[in-house]
């Protein structure tokens, strides 16, 4: 479908509203009264945010007999409060951080309800939009768990919206475990008390261990220390240290190998004087659909119609929670982009036109082609 050039104007200025408004992980709540304006502007039914802080809205549909159709974009980025938040505008693209992940994704959800209201086209089943809280880092999809929770088989699927991957279909979750790992000493002067352990030096040589694991390709398996924390001053021995580890698979086995095989690091480490403990901070499932579901040939029909070429692939998203209970559910983005999570972040100004026709499409022809 040709959508009036308006519909990317709008969209692109939205955008950069919306990343302007702080939202941190477990700090949404500015962005989510933005949303909850936004919702009631538009003039959908229902408007409300929920026990956990997403904010939704209802668009009707004909049939109340019909299955209803949910659509999501996460509202958090993992840039703190104090970061600044400029944005540039240049001719081909939208640069600042947040800006794709997800300021885009958030707009292109409102301009969804604001062409299907003026199309006036009639849906058979109630559609519901969801800015939801959670995504990334340690939130753990709890906004989207809420919404699976509430809803659960009853949608005919999910479908999520982020700012980046234009072309992608995200039909496979990626499994994800963190964990926190803290290694306690008595510490000491590091003179005086030479010989004493370190709780620094202990948790570089657990790392070293770590990251001399052999871990499979297939199915693809990753080990990531993200954060290291330690230490008091140049002259200490450390009483303290803690890592923050992410471990990721293709296959909910491969990754509970792995973290067994990561316990037992953390045993063998254990002497007198030197306490290590280990605690999980963060848990995503693996889960997907075949690549030949009926959502994911709908929407590969939908991109190959707008002139895209169209993949599926794998990735840690909202839809991963959808996925992991055997729900129909894929990710899709709305335009091209890189540097995500960086002040650098950014997005291709002209291929949102297209995003925006993708999840339009999708919405329109949802009931048609899954079934009610």
């Amino acid at each position: 479908m040709n959508l009036p050039i308006d519909f990317l104007k709008s969209t692109l200025d939205l955008a950069c509203v919306i990343q302007a408004i702080p939202a941190p992980t477990f700090n949404e709540v500015r962005r989510a009264a933005f949303c909850l304006d936004k919702f009631h502007e538009l003039g959908l039914s229902d408007v409300q945010r929920d026990s956990v802080g997403n904010v939704l809205a209802r668009l009707p549909g004909s049939d109340p007999n019909a299955r209803p159709l949910v659509v999501s974009a996460h509202m958090d980025t993992v840039h703190p409060l104090d970061t600044p938040l400029e944005v540039r505008r240049e001719d081909d693209r939208i640069t600042g951080p947040g800006i794709a992940d997800n300021a885009l994704g958030l707009a292109a959800l409102f301009t969804l309800a604001q062409m299907l209201k003026q199309s006036q086209v009639a849906l058979p089943g109630d559609l519901w939009l969801a800015a939801n809280v959670g995504e990334e880092g340690l939130g753990n999809l709890r906004g989207i768990q809420a919404i699976v929770d509430r809803f659960a088989e009853k949608p005919i699927a999910y479908l999520v919206i982020e700012g980046m991957g234009l072309g992608t279909i995200l039909h496979r979750g990626l499994g994800v475990e963190r964990y926190k790992i803290t290694v306690n000493t008595p510490g000491g002067h590091s003179w005086v008390d030479y010989g004493e352990p370190s709780a620094i030096h202990e948790i570089c040589l657990l790392v070293n261990r770590m990251a001399l694991l052999p871990l499979p390709q297939k199915p693809c398996t990753t080990l990531n220390v993200g954060v290291i924390r330690g230490g008091t001053s140049v002259n200490t021995i450390a009483s303290n240290a803690s890592i923050e580890l992410d471990l990721r698979s293709e296959d909910n086995a491969s990754l509970e190998n792995l973290v067994e095989q990561i316990q037992s690091i953390v045993r063998q480490v254990q002497r007198p004087k030197i306490q290590v403990t280990i605690e999980q901070i963060g848990k995503r499932q693996a889960g997907y659909i075949d690549e030949h579901h009926p959502l994911v040939n709908l929407a590969r029909d939908v991109l190959t119609d707008l002139g895209l070429e169209a993949r599926t692939d794998i990735a840690s998203t909202d839809a991963n929670l959808p996925l992991s209970r055997g729900f129909p559910a894929i990710c899709v983005g709305i335009s091209y982009g890189n540097n995500a999570h960086t002040a650098e972040e950014f997005f291709l100004t002209r291929p949102v036109l297209q995003g925006l026709a993708q999840v339009y499409q999708l919405v329109i022809d949802s009931w048609r082609k899954l079934g009610q």
